[in-house]
C-alpha cells in the first residue's frame, strides 16, 4: 500500500492555502516541513517494527497450527490532508508536536486473519511482548458498531531505535478476519467514496450483510476445528 507524505514543502503550502492566510502558511511551511518529514519517517519505522513482530508470530504459529493464522499485513500512513483536518476538527494546533501528542492513528497496521479466534490469539501474544505498551483497546467484534462494523482496535506504543536515540511511537493496530475486511472495504466504498447520503434501505442492507458475513465466518471456523480434530485422530 502506497504511503503518502509531503514530498516538497510546496505541496503542504498548496493544501493549506485554502484554509489559512498566506503569511500563516509560509510560516508553517518554513518552520515545520523538515520536522514533519522526519516524524513521518519515524512512523514508518514504527510500522515496520510492528509488521516484523507479526511476521515472526505468523511464522512461529504456522508450525503449531499447520497453517498461517495471518493472511495479510497492511500498513498505511495517514495523509497530510487527514492529519490537518483532524487537528483542526479537534481544536489542536497545527504543529509537529501536536501531531505526535494528540493523534494516535497516524501510523496504522492492519492484520488480516482467517478466523476470529486467530485475532484474539495474535492480539494477546502481541501485547504480552515486553516492549509493547497497550494504550487503548476497542473490541468491535464483541460489541459491533451499529452499522455492523466489526474489528479489534489496539493503540500501542513501541520503541524504534535510531542511530543516536530510542523513540517511543504510537501505532494503531487493527485486526480483522477476511470477511470483516471484505465487508468494511466495500462498505467504505459504497458510503464514503461516492459521498452517499444516509439512506435507510442501504443502511439496512449493509447491516444484514454484516450479519450474514459473521455467520458464514463462524461456520467456516467450525469446519476448520472439525477438520483439525480428524487430523489429530489420524496422528
Amino acid at each position: 500500500m502506497a504511503l503518502r507524505e509531503f514530498g516538497e514543502p510546496k505541496q503542504l503550502e498548496q493544501f493549506l492555502l485554502s484554509r489559512l492566510a498566506k503569511r500563516e502558511v509560509t510560516d508553517i511551511v518554513h518552520k515545520y516541513a523538515k520536522p514533519y518529514k522526519e516524524l513521518m519517517a519515524y512512523y514508518r519505522c514504527a510500522m515496520m517494527e510492528v509488521s516484523a513482530k507479526f511476521n515472526v508470530l505468523n511464522e512461529e504459529l504456522s508450525l503449531q497450527y499447520d497453517r498461517n493464522p495471518i493472511e495479510t499485513i497492511k500498513t498505511r500512513l495517514k495523509s497530510p490532508e487527514s492529519i490537518v483536518e483532524k487537528l483542526q476538527r479537534r481544536g489542536y494546533p497545527l504543529t509537529v508536536e501536536s501531531i505526535e501528542n494528540n493523534l494516535n492513528d497516524v501510523a496504522g497496521v492492519r492484520v488480516i486473519c482467517s478466523y476470529t479466534s486467530d485475532i484474539y490469539m495474535l492480539a494477546d501474544a502481541f501485547i504480552r511482548q515486553d516492549d509493547i505498551t497497550l494504550l487503548s483497546r476497542k473490541d468491535y467484534i464483541e460489541d459491533p458498531k451499529p452499522n455492523g462494523y466489526r474489528s479489534l482496535h489496539l493503540i500501542v506504543e513501541i520503541p524504534i531505535f535510531l542511530h543516536d536515540e530510542k523513540r517511543m511511537m504510537k501505532v494503531e493496530v487493527q485486526f480483522r478476519t477476511i470477511s470483516m475486511d471484505f465487508w468494511a472495504s466495500l462498505e467504505h466504498k459504497i458510503r464514503y467514496k461516492k459521498e452517499l447520503p444516509v439512506i435507510e434501505e442501504v443502511e439496512k442492507e449493509l447491516y444484514e450483510c454484516a450479519i450474514v458475513s459473521a455467520e458464514l465466518e463462524n461456520r467456516m471456523e467450525r469446519i476448520q476445528k472439525l477438520a483439525d480434530q480428524y487430523r489429530s485422530y489420524e496422528k
